[in-house]
């Protein structure tokens, strides 16, 4: 099944994006199609590595996982069922602490943990769409990274499920990652090329 053009009044489901051709990356927000090309760049792929890393050697031994794109993460929002559900991203990294959440397909529910590097394509849907969707989702952290400026910029769920202000570190910092007791990142580590 190919690609409908995009229209913000049609919705379309997982159930859709099941039967679009597997060569092609896509995510769905709130049923509207975002195409996930071009390909990353090579800094897009070495930060994400590092981080990836950093956070897979950590979590060994422990109930927590970690996955990175192309990994398929259904956001439930309304008790859609499965093939109904109009929330599918691809985040650069996802952590899940709720193993129940896992399946042969992906994730089905909100990670503890994703993050996203920007690139000028994503910029917009990674700063508005996915913010205030993984925000709704309820997902505890949600990291921006910006490989040119070798920032992160870092929101936390509070204890009235929005996002509190966001905390900015640089490649000089080092990340407390607030989802678990022991994990900090040095942010030099992630950053040097």
């Amino acid at each position: 099944m190919a690609i409908p053009e995009r229209r913000d009044c049609v919705k379309y489901t997982y159930k859709d994006y099941l039967n679009w051709p597997d060569a092609e990356r896509w995510e769905l927000i709130d049923g509207i199609p975002y195409d996930m090309s071009p390909a990353p760049t090579r800094k897009h792929q070495k930060i994400s590595g590092e981080l990836f890393a950093a956070i897979h050697n950590y979590l060994k031994g422990k109930t927590c996982e970690v996955y990175s794109a192309p990994f398929d993460v259904r956001l439930i929002i309304d008790n859609e069922e499965d093939e109904e559900i109009t929330n599918v991203v691809q985040p650069d990294i996802s952590v899940i602490c709720d193993i129940s959440k896992l399946d042969d397909r992906g994730c089905k529910g909100s990670p503890d943990l994703i993050i996203e590097i920007v690139a000028p394509s994503t910029l917009k849907k990674d700063l508005k769409e996915k913010f205030y969707l993984y925000e709704k989702a309820r997902v505890k952290e949600y990291w921006i990274v910006y490989p040119d400026e070798k920032t992160i910029v870092l929101y936390r769920l509070n204890n009235t499920n929005k996002y509190g202000r966001p905390e900015v570190y640089s490649e000089e910092d080092t990340i407390k990652v607030g989802i678990f007791e022991a994990l900090e990142i040095n942010l030099n580590d992630i950053f040097s090329h």
